[in-house]
């Protein structure tokens, strides 16, 4: 059996996750971009073994292999795709690529230091296990370089890539709104901010559409007060978990896209709404005005009155001065094509 470069895909044991998407789409691309020679395999969870094509796994996941690994005498070389997977090889001699997302556990104002220092002696130990450690954006480059030490590794920034697929035809969903809505995306958890949003609403007939799914109850209520207080709850409509062809459909016909969130490594749907040319409005926190760039539009505070300005604002400037080729440019500039070749220079560097 010849050896193979393995790409551990554990985490799309969760579906409708950035995690997921992730290395469904680096494996896609990975897949394409490889030489015949450079074979590539995947660790896979059982619901996912035949995603990359019948005979590319390296091994089903099972929960038991963070004590018992499987055998991996025909790997050359292994990539873990999150920092915080439990599954690496036991042999030494196999170099390993470690992906990092982010760091955003140092922004979570629930966290106290104890657990802080935990999670980043966690992350440490991750690293030292790595030959080669690649970060998703520059930020979270600067983030590793500041709280932890990378030992005179080899370090990367890669990009993710876009995930729309525009070669199949977007279909009506089950509900189509009658009335332009704001469009907002990601797991409901205190750290998107989406409980900013519903203010917005006021002094218009918007609707406000925020799909994912709900990580946190307490933080959705807390979305719905606000909305509450406010006074445009009945306008404000949480969706669950969404399948691609609706998502695109809710980001093609948006009037705005909005990104609020205070921790990201990357942000993925702010790529996909400028895919679609949309008028993308973000905070100016972490990695966001990195993907951003000059073709977003940002909130400098979350005060209701400062938001709206800026989103009437925002508007304003899209109609007057029609960028969206130059935001569809920029959403599409992101590729997993790009990513898998940067990918495999760096397993060729750890394999010459």
């Amino acid at each position: 059996m010849s050896k193979k470069i393995i790409v551990d895909c554990e985490r799309m044991r969760y579906p409708n996750t950035g995690l997921y998407h992730f290395c469904l789409q680096l494996g896609k691309a990975l897949k394409n971009q490889v030489d015949p020679e450079d074979e590539i395999g995947f660790y896979l969870p059982k619901t996912e073994k035949d995603v990359f094509g019948a005979g590319n796994k390296f091994s089903t996941h099972n929960s038991m292999h963070k004590y018992l690994f499987p055998n991996t005498g025909n790997v050359k070389l292994w990539h873990c795709t999150y920092q915080n997977s439990n599954y690496f090889p036991y042999r030494k001699n196999i170099p390993v690529v470690l992906t990092v997302h982010d760091l955003n556990f140092l922004y979570d104002s629930n966290q106290n230091k104890e657990r802080t220092d935990k999670l980043l002696k966690q992350l440490q130990r991750k690293i030292n296990k790595a030959n080669h450690v690649v970060a998703i954006s520059h930020y979270v480059l600067n983030d590793l370089e500041k709280y932890l030490s990378l030992e005179g590794k080899a370090t990367s920034v890669i990009y993710n890539g876009c995930n729309v697929d525009d070669s199949i035809p977007i279909e009506n969903p089950e509900v189509v709104y009658d009335k332009p809505f704001l469009f907002t995306i990601g797991t409901i958890a205190e750290k998107k901010n989406f409980h900013v949003l519903p203010p917005l609403l006021k002094g218009n007939d918007l609707l406000l559409i925020i799909a994912g799914i709900e990580q946190s109850k307490a933080y959705k209520q807390l979305i719905i007060e606000e909305a509450e207080r406010a006074g445009v709850a009945e306008r404000v409509v949480f969706t669950g978990a969404i399948t691609e062809n609706d998502k695109k459909w809710l980001l093609s016909n948006c009037l705005a896209f909005l990104f609020p969130s205070t921790a990201e490594g990357f942000g993925l749907p702010v790529i996909e709404a400028m895919y679609y040319g949309k008028p993308v409005l973000l905070s100016r926190c972490t990695s966001l005005p990195e993907i951003g760039g000059d073709c977003a539009y940002y909130f400098d505070n979350f005060d209701p009155e400062h938001m709206r300005n800026i989103l009437e604002n925002s508007l304003a400037d899209y109609k007057k001065n029609l960028p969206f080729e130059e935001i569809k440019t920029r959403g599409r500039s992101f590729s997993w094509e790009t990513a898998a070749i940067q990918y495999l220079d760096v397993y060729r560097t750890l394999l010459t």
